[in-house]
């Protein structure tokens, strides 16, 4: 396990400004998160670390020594850092086994060293050993991209958006598995990915990049519920913004007086709802509570997305409802809000 610290970084390419300034620590066994759109400049990042591109300044420290400031430049193959491509990379020539010891030294490759550990440790049965890569399915390629990335004890583990490939289903069976075995190897990991809800539920902490600059850096539960600002809020989930004053911890909006989270601004401000948090009652017995009318409703089985308008907010508004508790197009439903929310001034 290592620790890594990555203090000032910047690249440019040409006049343009990729990374700026990227201030970032991993603490050693843990799994960061780097969650960012596209051309935001996480592959630039992860080629930084690698050592397949220079940095224009700043350093990058792993397990205490430097990879990488003025002055001084590791090599890739000197930093003992594992990567597991988005598609996983395998060679179609090599059988499983081969593809997993293809970075070690000729006696342990000879040896297949730590094979069937390997493969069990990813969640595969040692019967795979010699099978071609193309025997295998998608998610079980991957798991062997990872076993390659473990097998040569590395002090860092980079994962570059290596779900996307995969269908749904596979996905998160697939990731679970990654996870549990990137677990068990108290590996320090980096993983980086567009998809919000894959880095909420796979890293210990997520750092937002945004056009090259760190805009957040917290816990997934932290990210979600008290992001840094509203297009952030838009940006990790679906989000529900509203017009409001606030003071002594509540707030006032078009959905009543609700309880803010602490730290939040007074006067006005944007009130952040997500969509789970907003329940929709019967009329009946639900006397002061905000009103609205449904508009559609788009059903996904577990659960469904419910449009809705009030009377006396310009915008819609949005809520998730457990599946069998659909409301029907046109039904005027009373609206109550579960829990906190956050506000930006």
């Amino acid at each position: 396990m290592a620790e890594l610290h990555i203090h000032g970084l910047s690249k440019h390419f040409g006049a343009t400004a990729v990374l700026q300034g990227i201030d970032l620590s991993v603490p050693a066994g843990s799994l960061m998160a780097i969650l960012g759109p596209s051309g935001s400049g996480k592959t630039t990042l992860l080629r930084l670390l690698c050592g397949f591109e220079r940095a224009d300044a700043g350093t990058i420290d792993l397990n205490g020594s430097r990879v990488s400031g003025p002055g001084g430049h590791v090599p890739p193959e000197r930093r003992r850092i594992g990567y597991v491509p988005q598609e996983g990379a395998l060679f179609p020539h090599l059988t499983v086994a081969e593809n997993i010891v293809f970075g070690l030294p000729r006696q342990q490759r000879r040896a297949r060293h730590r094979v069937d550990e390997l493969l069990d440790l990813v969640g595969l049965p040692a019967s795979f050993a010699d099978r071609a890569p193309q025997q295998l399915s998608g998610g079980q390629q991957q798991r062997v991209a990872l076993a390659r990335a473990l097998a040569p004890s590395p002090a860092l583990v980079l994962l570059d958006e290596p779900f996307s490939a995969l269908d749904a289903s596979l996905r998160v069976e697939t990731r679970q598995a990654v996870a549990d075995a990137l677990t068990a190897a108290g590996a320090t990991t980096l993983l980086v990915t567009h998809d919000q809800a894959e880095a909420l539920a796979m890293g210990d902490q997520v750092a937002v990049l945004w056009e090259g600059r760190l805009l957040q850096v917290a816990t997934p539960e932290m990210l979600y519920r008290q992001p840094a600002n509203a297009e952030l809020a838009r940006f990790v989930g679906d989000a529900v913004l509203l017009p409001g004053m606030a003071d002594d911890g509540q707030v006032d909006c078009a959905l009543g007086k609700l309880t803010l989270m602490a730290d939040m601004p007074h006067g006005a401000v944007q009130v952040l709802l997500r969509p789970e948090q907003i329940r929709l009652l019967p009329l009946a017995g639900a006397a002061g509570a905000a009103r609205a009318q449904v508009l559609d409703v788009t059903f996904y089985g577990h659960d469904a997305c419910v449009r809705l308008r009030m009377s006396d907010v310009s915008s819609e508004l949005t809520a998730r409802v457990p599946g069998h508790r659909s409301p029907q197009p046109g039904q005027e439903v009373a609206l109550a809000i579960e829990g906190r929310v956050a506000a930006f001034a």
